[in-house]
């Protein structure tokens, strides 16, 4: 019945010890070689996603930055791609120095920070991709950039998501990826676009798609897709809006959707 599956890495594919298991592994190779189209649904940028893709041998179009860029394994084709809009990329540049907050861009799959501090290192090593620091931001922001993302404390970030989402919510999907990462992207730059883009593109209906993830950038997809699958370890808001809650990312959780609803085990 189902054709396309897209995984959430963070949390969701990887365990807490940041690695895919064996038996993870061999699930998703057993769907594939069943003909199922198995992909990957990120925030992370396509250079560190294609990483984790390159692990459990994938050789499809995946979905990268929230659903900003979607783009192909093999010869690196962009099917997909929604950029932050200029005019609303300065008034955020703007808003973070204003507040001193800690701000990230992504040009030319490149990320980039102002100062090199503790935040970007943190990040850089979590997602294993270099950074370059440019000072002053105003050199970037009128280049296309996929994503951008201020990272802080959570009771920090939940006072300026209100603010944010007054000035910016028209022009920008705006989400949370873990509770100290906000994220703001195109509007049609979300996973929910994205997957129906890469259903469309397979030839796939949305019935047919099943779609997994542990957080709450992951709510366009899961509301999107056929079977929306949260993690054991998701966050309570997507579990609320699930179709089905499997097991956590250290107990197989992405195995035991693909028994359950491939395989019917």
């Amino acid at each position: 019945m189902y054709k396309l599956i897209a995984i959430d890495i963070d949390d969701t594919l990887l365990n807490d010890d940041i690695i895919v298991t064996e038996s993870t592994k061999q699930a998703l190779a057993q769907a594939i070689e069943a003909g199922v189209t198995v992909t990957l649904a990120t925030g992370r940028m396509y250079s560190s996603a294609r990483k984790i893709a390159d692990q459990i041998q994938l050789n499809v179009p995946i979905i990268t930055y929230q659903g900003a860029l979607v783009k192909t394994l093999l010869d690196e084709q962009v099917l997909y791609e929604r950029c932050v809009p200029v005019d609303a990329a300065r008034q955020l540049m703007q808003y973070a120095k204003e507040h001193n907050l800690h701000l990230q861009l992504y040009v030319d799959d490149i990320l980039y920070g102002t100062e090199d501090n503790a935040r970007i290192q943190a990040y850089s090593q979590l997602v294993n991709i270099p950074y370059e620091i440019e000072p002053d931001f105003s050199k970037l922001i009128d280049k296309p950039n996929h994503k951008m993302l201020i990272i802080d404390e959570p009771e920090v970030l939940d006072h300026h998501i209100v603010i944010l989402q007054g000035l910016l919510g028209e022009q920008l999907h705006i989400t949370k990826s873990k509770a100290h990462y906000l994220e703001f992207m195109h509007k049609e730059g979300t996973k929910g676009h994205a997957l129906k883009y890469l259903a469309q593109h397979i030839g796939a209906t949305m019935d047919e798609t099943i779609a997994i993830g542990d957080a709450w950038n992951d709510r366009e997809m899961i509301l999107a897709a056929g079977l929306g699958v949260a993690m054991g370890n998701a966050v309570p808001m997507l579990k609320e809006i699930a179709d089905y809650i499997t097991l956590s990312n250290n107990n197989e959780g992405v195995s035991h959707v693909i028994e359950k609803f491939i395989f019917n085990k």
